[in-house]
């Protein structure tokens, strides 16, 4: 076996019409781990419809993960505290969005995962630097600052508000 013939690539070959050994793929071929079965998941929809809750458990490493990559991938542009004042600001760029604006805090966790995948008007898209667990994990993080943001005394378990100033 470990000295088996074998073709090189671009060989010629009589065993096939168009004497090539080097063969296309047969359609529908996918590439091992790259079955996107789970559309949720991998897409932020259900039948082309935006979701509005998260496709996996979201715990406590996961909101940190999201909140490394966010830091890493987001506060340039939208700041540490998600209200749009990265440091691209003081280089002129004024159109980064606030995640405290109503208009987005209303905004389907499908969509802000949509928008991490392919990008929307001057934001590039984040799919080739950010697994989907990973883009999941940063939309759970923007859903915390902005829970933060908005946050009241109610929002407080009433055996930890003792602590609070």
């Amino acid at each position: 076996m470990h000295d088996a013939p074998r073709y090189e690539a671009f060989e010629a070959s009589a065993s096939f019409a168009d004497n090539r050994a080097s063969r296309v793929a047969p359609t529908g071929t996918v590439p091992r781990g790259w079955l996107r079965e789970d559309e949720a998941l991998y897409t932020g929809k259900v039948a082309g419809q935006l979701i509005d809750q998260f496709p996996l458990a979201i715990a406590r490493e996961e909101l940190a993960r999201g909140q490394q990559r966010f830091n890493i991938y987001c506060t340039p542009c939208h700041g540490t505290l998600g209200d749009g004042n990265g440091i691209t600001k003081s280089y002129g760029m004024v159109a980064t969005p606030t995640y405290h604006d109503d208009r987005l805090r209303g905004m389907a966790e499908g969509e802000i995962y949509n928008t991490i995948t392919h990008g929307k008007n001057t934001m590039f898209a984040y799919a080739d630097k950010l697994s989907p667990d990973e883009r999941w994990a940063v939309v759970a993080y923007v859903r915390a600052l902005q829970r933060a943001a908005h946050a009241t005394i109610d929002d407080v378990p009433l055996e930890q508000r003792g602590g609070l100033k």
